[in-house]
């Protein structure tokens, strides 16, 4: 089932989401919603805080990159109760980032190259590993959401200001998508 991504204004998208263990309620059911969902937006991750639960699941698709990233074909992961433990913030990386949250915005957000993650694959392994380039920055992104985090936190004072107007309209509920959305009440 597709479930509506909640946009820039909820509640939701601010709260530090929680682990979560493998009995979970229905916790299949919803990881396959949120692929389904991810699908349809076009995205390539989706955090659980995004369809309205605070709960530490990520789903991430790079797959669809395959033709200018070779080396990610058939990348598809469920990450449980994902966690950032470092930075490696000798490298660092700029770079565009969008977010299904926030509709139409796009912004250059500077991130390390390299992260130390600690997560529990689908069959809730636990995994500790350092990972670096692309799926770092889209690892950040997603896990960001875990902790409340959303990409325009990162941008600068003066791009913030300048995407004010834009942030005010995504809490008004005026933009538009090829998705289902669940705005803020105005």
């Amino acid at each position: 089932m597709k479930l509506p991504i909640y946009t820039y204004g909820q509640p939701v998208l601010r709260k530090v989401a929680e682990d979560i263990d493998k009995d979970y309620p229905e916790l299949q059911t919803l990881v396959q919603n949120m692929w389904e969902t991810l699908a349809e937006s076009e995205g390539i991750g989706l955090a659980a805080p995004q369809i309205g639960l605070p709960i530490r699941v990520v789903v991430i698709d790079l797959d669809l990159l395959k033709e200018d990233l070779p080396e990610y074909e058939g990348y598809r992961k469920v990450f449980y109760n994902a966690h950032i433990v470092e930075y490696d913030n000798s490298q660092t990386d700029s770079s565009q980032e969008g977010c299904l949250s926030l509709p139409g915005i796009r912004e250059t957000v500077v991130r390390p190259k390299r992260i130390r993650v600690r997560y529990m694959d689908e069959q809730f392994v636990e995994h500790d590993e350092w990972v670096e380039g692309y799926l770092a920055r889209v690892m950040q992104h997603e896990f960001d959401h875990l902790e409340g985090q959303m990409f325009v936190d990162k941008v600068s004072p003066l791009r913030k200001q300048l995407i004010k107007s834009k942030l005010r309209a995504l809490l008004q509920g005026r933009f538009r998508t090829g998705y289902r959305v669940k705005a803020p009440k105005r």
